[in-house]
């Protein structure tokens, strides 16, 4: 796979709640990591004191975040309404020549900042909040 523009690794949010998605606007850093938390079934039985994990156990999770400058009122006091409200809507990130992830996420913290020099910028973190469903390229 050759490299891809980080422009193009989107952020998606379900604006009306009625699966109609709009690319939350002016992010200029994205990310998504995924983790999944070990269950440890070490005993004395375990072949040389190794530590042995029970596949398929523990709770995964995804967390989403970005970085960016306001450039659409819309996604703006979307990303702010879910905050205040306590929504748990649909998301969607676009992970280019790889597929979408999709599913509910939380606004876990919205931070806003600027300096006297520069543009006012914010940052949007999201933890997902059930499963998640894969759709490749």
């Amino acid at each position: 796979m050759p490299a891809q523009n980080g422009r193009d690794l989107l952020i998606r949010v379900d604006m009306l709640g009625d699966g109609t998605f709009q690319t939350i606007a002016g992010l200029r850093a994205t990310r998504i990591s995924f983790n999944a938390e070990t269950v440890d079934v070490t005993s004395l039985e375990s072949t040389g004191g190794w530590r042995e994990l029970l596949s398929g156990a523990g709770v995964k999770t995804a967390a989403i975040s970005g970085s960016g400058v306001f450039k659409d009122e819309g996604t703006d006091e979307r990303a702010r309404q879910i905050f205040f409200d306590g929504e748990i809507p649909d998301f969607q990130v676009i992970i280019p020549d790889f597929g979408t992830i999709a599913g509910a996420f939380q606004v876990t913290a919205l931070e806003y900042a600027g300096s006297y020099n520069g543009e006012a910028s914010y940052e949007l973190s999201l933890a997902s909040a059930g499963a998640l469903s894969f759709v490749a390229v």
